[in-house]
């Protein structure tokens, strides 16, 4: 139990303090005009308070990644709060800062232009290509997935979940950011918050035996820590897909000093979420062994919700396991049509501008409704996290162009670069060599892109 309420403190004090001294070295600047004000559109380019953009983009990048992820991670036993709570202080929250800071200052472009200022035109057409798919990918998913649920809770058929969220997705795509996404979306941002909030308290009143922070691998697999629990969770720790989503919120805020709370604190409060999902699951069923046995995700989070929070929490994780799915799923493609504006510099203002780029992508995601693409799918989590690798190169590039402390994004970045590719090296869906042989060309990879940075840094 100490080990999860100071891990929690340690999430509060990473946001007061070292989120503070990210704010600084970054260097943001109240004076400067925000894009919100500068090319206010009143589709895209939307002024929101910020209390209002933090929970969007709360939800944004969480959905039931913190939750899903963490229940996941949570196999490996309470070694997986450590990376939840360093992970997201001093990557994965710097990684959203400066993503979400650099689309602040780039007008509020999409990462893959962000990458291609910062990495090259080479760089940039990967990027382009990359988060593309990656967010076709999410999209579908998160539409597969809910329609499967619904269909199982009411009894309609699946099809006819899939059109009624598709309709939904294309309307949350082309309509203006503060008309739905900006009015539902605060709403269930909240209630994500106080469903985690509600599990902690459950946790504490009745006394579950949360188990203090051990490096023993407690895995019933045997499943080796490194890589596999850092690509694991990666919602609530470090995640690419949140630097995908970052650019709807830059073209909203209205001044430079709230970036730390809507970008670097949304990541922290995810990360607060998932070490919450994380200390239940590996507390409720008694251990890793009994979580293994209680089944996927989606029915650990039911149970614990029902059995904690009773009619409530029934509730609750309908909302977790529905709505947050397709309150990700939605802005993925949103941010889909985003970057692939940009990338055509196509303007979003006509709405028939919006419908010509949302159209096409919605054709392409509702045909891979109905392909089974599972093993696609499963190159999605290293995916994610090499998205999260490049964009923290990028940052480190911005910081060490304009002489400042590149070493807060670079040292995430040599880790990120070690792990993603370890990780595609030794994984079943990757190369599947040892572990010895993907350990070893991992850290020559990581060292060779930090000689390459350095060598970058100092001619600029």
């Amino acid at each position: 139990m100490l080990s999860f309420l100071g891990s929690l403190v340690l999430l509060f004090l990473g946001y007061a303090i070292y989120g503070k001294f990210v704010e600084k070295v970054f260097g943001a600047n109240s004076a400067n005009e925000t894009p919100a004000k500068r090319l206010n559109d009143g589709v895209d380019y939307v002024e929101l308070d910020w209390k209002r953009a933090f929970l969007i983009q709360f939800l944004n990048i969480a959905g039931i990644g913190p939750i899903f992820g963490a229940v996941s991670g949570a196999l490996w036993g309470p070694a997986a709060f450590l990376w939840i709570v360093f992970g997201s202080i001093f990557a994965g929250a710097v990684h959203d800062y400066l993503s979400g800071m650099l689309s602040v200052r780039h007008d509020g472009t999409t990462i893959a232009e962000i990458v291609g200022y910062y990495l090259g035109d080479k760089a940039k057409i990967i990027m382009r290509v990359f988060s593309v798919v990656l967010l076709i990918l999410v999209g579908v998913v998160f539409v597969t997935s809910p329609a499967d649920i619904l269909s199982n809770i009411v009894g309609m058929d699946k099809l006819i979940w899939i059109g009624i969220i598709v309709l939904y997705y294309l309307l949350a795509t082309v309509l203006p950011v503060d008309k739905l996404i900006g009015k539902i979306y605060p709403i269930f941002g909240a209630s994500l918050l106080i469903m985690g909030i509600g599990i902690a308290i459950g946790l504490i009143v009745k006394g579950y035996d949360i188990p203090e922070i051990t490096f023993q691998n407690l895995h019933p697999k045997h499943v080796s820590i490194y890589p596999y629990l850092f690509i694991t969770i990666a919602c609530g720790a470090i995640s690419g897909f949140h630097a995908t989503q970052s650019p709807l919120m830059a073209r909203c805020m209205r001044n430079e000093s709230e970036g730390r709370r809507v970008f670097y604190g949304s990541m922290i409060a995810e990360g607060v979420i998932a070490l919450i999902w994380a200390a239940a699951a590996v507390s409720f069923f008694g251990g890793t062994e009994g979580l293994l046995a209680a089944g996927a995700p989606a029915v650990v989070v039911t149970t614990i919700s029902n059995s904690i929070l009773g009619k409530i929490g029934g509730a609750l994780a309908i909302l977790g396991v529905v709505a947050c799915p397709i309150t990700s799923g939605d802005t993925a493609f949103r941010s889909a049509r985003l970057a692939i504006a940009d990338a055509l510099n196509f303007k979003q203002g006509p709405i028939k501008n919006r419908f010509l780029i949302a159209i096409p992508l919605f054709v392409i995601g509702v045909a891979l409704c109905f392909v089974d693409f599972t093993i696609i799918w499963r190159y999605f989590a290293w995916s994610n996290q090499t998205l999260a690798t490049i964009a923290l190169w990028a940052g480190a590039v911005f910081l060490a162009k304009n002489k400042r402390n590149h070493w807060i994004a670079t040292i995430p970045a040599v880790f990120m670069t070690a792990v993603v590719t370890t990780y595609i090296l030794v994984a079943p869906e990757g190369f599947r060599l040892s572990e010895n042989i993907g350990h070893i060309v991992g850290i020559v990879i990581a060292v060779i892109s930090f000689i390459a940075f350095m060598m970058k840094a100092k001619k600029q």
